[in-house]
């Protein structure tokens, strides 16, 4: 409750009869101490400025306030701290931890912020392939897609021998009346659904796209792009396609058979799939029966559907018996028996495509991501700024005080390896 003589200042219940008030009056504080940690690692591997170039800016030199690059870095950094939303920014303009990953203390003009403010920043995602009247800065989709997957190859020193491109697709829920939501019955919620492209650890592309598609539309496309970019760089290359059923679609399939590029994809169980290891699953069933525990076959043939296939195709299917049902698991694949077998195919193959989905889950912030944010990103910090440094004094009882330490110190290292300033 706010006290009788002071509406700034908030009232709570007295400790050890003395008062506690709290006022929002200690200066230069901010909540995103570790932030430091964002902008070391943007350093180390040079994001924003490469994001930055893939902008064209128009506006007269000496009435710039806000460089391309400040705005795409605060945008940037707003977001993986956790402010998706624009309006946030007209506070987050004032705060000196976004200033100090800015690089920029001070604002030139008088009635101006360190960094942008929502309007600005408006402007900025509103940008068109041209220059307008009104929006001076334009951008350049294709380098903008170029440009995870450009990281991605300069990051190895040498081409490896095969690479394996995971494809999925899953919701971003929305909250709101935003433009292109559609409600989705197997994630129940109105959301997005976007197209995601891995490899291993690395997000090469993030394509957002409305609910009320195939979760395959516009795969071909995204793989063709990038089987092409890759290749420049790689020709030698072998490249694997991997994906659940919801990607087994014939126009994928045949582009992959058509330009030297492999797939692994779920099938979907069906009546006909299932009769074809009818033999397998009742031999599974008496093993798990007789032993207590699950038991499984493997077994491969050629298949294909009545009318959407333009071809026979090899399937390897798992013939399971578990907690007391069957459990039938169909992939179809390119890949020839003498190179993989069934077993080895699903098992260590097709399964492992768990670990992309593990960075699907990241994105979603729900489980690394949030964590990250929440235990070394969101410090309380005072910032001391002099002529000779300025000095980010964080609190004292941070429980990952010596872990936080420890990455600032292998990210400064990554930078000045990389020829950045620590």
């Amino acid at each position: 409750m706010r006290t009788e003589c002071n509406s700034d200042l908030f009232g709570f219940a007295p400790v050890e009869g003395r008062e506690v008030v709290v006022a929002f009056d200690g200066g230069a504080i901010t909540s995103d101490g570790g932030a430091l940690l964002l902008g070391a690692a943007d350093r180390a591997i040079g994001l924003i400025d490469r994001l930055a170039a893939c902008f064209h800016d128009v506006r007269r030199a000496e009435w710039i306030e806000h460089e391309v690059a400040t705005l795409v870095g605060q945008r940037v950094f707003g977001i993986a701290l956790g402010y998706e939303d624009l309006n946030d920014h007209d506070h987050l303009r004032h705060d000196p931890m976004m200033a100090v990953l800015a690089g920029k203390l001070a604002a030139r003009r008088e009635d101006c912020a360190p960094v942008a403010g929502k309007s600005t920043l408006n402007r900025l995602e509103l940008s068109q392939l041209e220059p307008t009247r009104y929006h001076k800065i334009s951008h350049n989709p294709i380098a903008i897609k170029r440009l995870f997957v450009d990281q991605f190859l300069e990051a190895h020193k040498r081409a490896p021998s095969q690479i394996i491109l995971d494809l999925d697709a899953t919701d971003d829920p929305v909250h709101g009346m935003q433009e292109g939501r559609f409600f989705h019955g197997y994630y129940d919620c109105y959301c997005y659904l976007p197209l995601y492209v891995f490899c291993g650890r690395d997000l090469l592309v993030a394509k957002l796209r409305p609910a009320s598609m195939d979760a395959a539309a516009g795969a071909v496309e995204e793989v063709a792009r990038l089987v092409a970019h890759i290749r420049r760089r790689w020709p030698q290359v072998r490249i694997l396609v991997r994906a659940d059923s919801g990607f087994a679609r014939d126009e994928l399939m045949a582009w992959c058979e058509a330009n030297g590029v492999d797939y692994l994809l779920g099938l979907a169980k069906n009546d006909r799939l299932v009769a074809e290891i009818a033999s397998e699953l009742a031999r599974a069933e008496v093993k798990s029966r007789r032993t207590g525990k699950p038991a499984r076959y493997f077994k491969e043939f050629k298949w294909t559907t009545r009318r959407s296939w333009s071809r026979e195709r090899r399937i390897v299917a798992k013939a399971e018996f578990t907690s007391g049902e069957a459990n039938p698991r169909f992939v179809v694949t390119s890949l020839k028996r003498a190179e993989c077998k069934p077993k080895y195919l699903y098992e260590k193959l097709y399964c492992a495509r768990g670990e992309m989905e593990n960075r699907i889950k990241e994105c979603h912030a729900n489980a690394t991501c949030g964590t990250i944010r929440l235990k070394f990103l969101k410090i309380g910090a005072l910032a001391r700024i002099s002529v000779r440094r300025i000095k980010i004094a964080m609190a004292s009882g941070c429980p990952v005080a010596q872990t936080w330490g420890e990455a600032a110190i292998l990210l400064n290292a990554a930078a000045s390896a990389r020829g950045s300033p620590a």
